[in-house]
């Protein structure tokens, strides 16, 4: 007997089940439910899900203007620097000894070689023409031409030391004023030129006469500019 008890023991241990085993009959199941399950849940989802709608993206195309660029403007180049002259010209004469009036005379101008007198005595003042005189017009207040002619001498020359003598033609009313000026003989600088014939403008002169009666002279000046030491 107590070997029957021993041998139904030994086929009991034989048969007792591992968890492996109870795994593999539960696993089947389980599975099949959870497939179910995940079917179920899909089609609900796809049945229930709002509706989806394509948000419309087109754009639209903005018109170009075409815009006309002003031309290109050129920038001129500078100025080229004014050159000083590369031998100045100073005058060591004393200006009050310059301004004077070339002497006219029958002497040296015969009356068989005068020129005839204008045809319109209106218009002598404008060319230089030879006029009898017997006494010579003078400058009245030579301290006064030579204030003139020191106010009137440009300024740059003066400080680079650029002076010069220009003869200038002066024509003299019957009054002494100057109502013309022309130039005979130039410096070979327009500045000093210029600044010759407004000093000379400027001028007051004692009327020139003819026997006893005053005329219109046409005279030659020389004005000198110089710097003084």
């Amino acid at each position: 007997m107590v070997n029957e008890m021993g041998a139904g023991r030994g086929q009991q241990g034989a048969f007792r089940l591992t968890a492996n085993d109870v795994f593999k009959k539960t696993a089947g199941p389980w599975l099949w439910g959870g497939v179910m399950l995940a079917t179920v849940f899909h089609f609900g989802l796809f049945a229930f899900f709002p509706e989806l709608r394509a948000s419309d993206v087109s754009f639209g195309v903005s018109e170009f203007e075409a815009i006309e660029l002003p031309p290109e403007v050129e920038i001129p180049p500078p100025p080229e620097q004014i050159s000083r002259p590369a031998v100045p010209v100073v005058s060591t004469t004393a200006l009050e000894e310059d301004i004077t009036i070339a002497p006219t005379t029958f002497e040296e101008n015969p009356v068989e070689n005068l020129p005839p007198p204008p045809s319109d005595a209106s218009r002598l003042g404008d060319q230089p023409v030879f006029t009898p005189y017997t006494v010579k017009p003078e400058i009245k207040d030579r301290r006064t031409a030579l204030r003139i002619v020191e106010g009137n001498y440009p300024k740059l020359l003066k400080d680079a030391g650029v002076g010069g003598t220009v003869n200038v033609w002066v024509f003299i009313d019957t009054n002494g004023i100057v109502k013309n000026a022309q130039v005979q003989k130039g410096s070979g600088n327009r500045g000093l030129d210029e600044a010759a014939l407004k000093s000379a403008r400027e001028f007051v002169f004692t009327p020139a006469l003819n026997r006893d009666k005053r005329v219109p002279v046409w005279v030659s000046i020389p004005i000198t500019f110089s710097v003084k030491g």
